[in-house]
């Protein structure tokens, strides 16, 4: 039986992955509407990771005993200032999601949930792994520029990115 506090905390996070992944598919739209089809397609690829992380927390907190309960899901902003504008944003927000990760840890490693902890580990890295890839995209921008020809090649480069559930 999972800590009550822990799985008012999960059922938060869960919470907060399907609003993540409604931020993505408002940002793929806003993209799609630039014609922008291959940063769309990252962004809703990325929403479907998003839906990946919530069920893996969902089946999890079932597993332990716990009761998944939804919340309202706020509704994302769909205006950016740019197609880098998107990129930026996506970090804050993913850094967002490595402190409540973070926070998530914290308590289990208070109420010494090692079962948590363990679980916990695999989103840990898979942080670092999100806030790397929007650096670097972020990165390639400021080197275009964030327009011209170098938007559509990295455009064009997006474009071949599918969603892969890891392996569990």
């Amino acid at each position: 039986m999972i800590n009550k506090k822990l799985e008012d905390q999960i059922n938060y996070q869960i919470n907060r992955e399907l609003y993540s992944e409604y931020l993505y598919l408002s940002m793929a739209s806003y993209l799609e509407d630039k014609s922008l089809t291959g940063m769309a397609n990252f962004m809703v690829v990325q929403a479907e990771e998003e839906r990946f992380h919530a069920m893996k927390f969902y089946h999890y907190l079932n597993e332990r005993g716990g009761r998944v309960v939804f919340d309202t899901i706020e509704k994302p902003p769909v205006e950016f200032d740019s197609p880098q504008a998107v990129f930026e944003e996506s970090l804050e927000h993913e850094m967002l999601v490595t402190s409540l990760i973070n926070k998530l840890m914290d308590l289990a490693i208070e109420v010494n949930d090692h079962a948590a902890k363990s679980f916990l580990n695999w989103y840990v890295d898979e942080q670092v792994e999100e806030e790397a890839t929007f650096q670097g995209l972020i990165d390639k921008l400021n080197l275009v520029k964030g327009k011209g020809d170098g938007l559509l090649m990295l455009d064009k480069e997006l474009s071949t990115r599918v969603f892969t559930p890891p392996v569990k």
